[in-house]
């Protein structure tokens, strides 16, 4: 009967150590899945925050994209056209606007005056656009040129236009020059008067001295016709 009972505890102590063994093989193969599948071995390892990752960032995206980088857009649009050089091409034409319509001047003066040191000091591009680019009528400009020649210096016909043309008077064109002669409306014998009262009146000149200075090539240029109305009238 003991040896009975002593066989019988024997059997349930190898039934209960094969029972174990089978529970410990069986974790250990879960515990190796997991491993080999690249599944955490624990649910506590930390996420990555999609606020603090630099690739989802809007600012940091916004930094490094060329293409939302406003100063990317502004140096593209520098290069286009330069902002200096236009404001001054654009402050050169103004310039001359204002020397057109207020002094009436020829295209060549205009750009002589824009580029002097004594005027505009403008460089010769700035100056070469402005007077290209204006909008301006220049018969009308020696027309109006003449018209001030004739009104306060009293000149002869021949006389405006070779101050019209001249290098050192209005530089206008020989056609626009020829325009402003044809379309003035001026009194000739009264311009020859009144350049013969100046002459006595500044210089006490003879009539026949007058008269000479009056149609001479060097000095008036008047007709004869109308050196002869100043003398006739000088007087009255």
């Amino acid at each position: 009967m003991k040896k009975k009972s002593i066989s019988l505890a024997l059997a349930v102590f190898l039934c209960f150590t094969l029972l174990c063994g089978c529970a410990a093989s069986s974790t250990s193969g879960k515990n190796n899945d997991s491993v080999t599948s690249g599944q955490p071995a624990s649910s506590d390892a930390p996420a990555t925050d999609p606020a603090t990752d630099p690739a989802t960032d809007p600012a940091t995206a916004s930094a490094t994209d060329p293409a939302t980088d406003p100063a990317t857009e502004n140096s593209a649009d520098d290069k286009d056209l330069p902002d200096a050089v236009s404001s001054e091409f654009k402050a050169a034409l103004e310039s001359a606007k204002t020397y057109s319509e207020l002094m009436h001047m020829s295209k060549k003066a205009i750009y002589d005056q824009l580029t002097s040191e004594y005027g505009g000091k403008f460089p010769a591009d700035a100056a070469e656009y402005a007077v290209n680019n204006l909008d301006a009528d220049w018969n009308y400009n020696a027309l109006k040129s003449a018209e001030s020649y004739s009104e306060l210096m009293h000149m002869s016909k021949k006389g405006l236009y070779g101050q019209l043309v001249s290098d050192y008077g209005g530089q206008f064109e020989a056609s626009e020059a020829q325009y402003a002669i044809d379309n003035i409306n001026a009194d000739w014998n009264l311009n020859a008067l009144e350049s013969a009262k100046s002459y006595r009146e500044l210089m006490n000149m003879s009539n026949s001295a007058i008269y000479d200075q009056l149609i001479s090539e060097y000095g008036g240029q008047f007709e004869a016709s109308e050196a002869q109305y100043a003398i006739d009238h000088l007087d009255d």
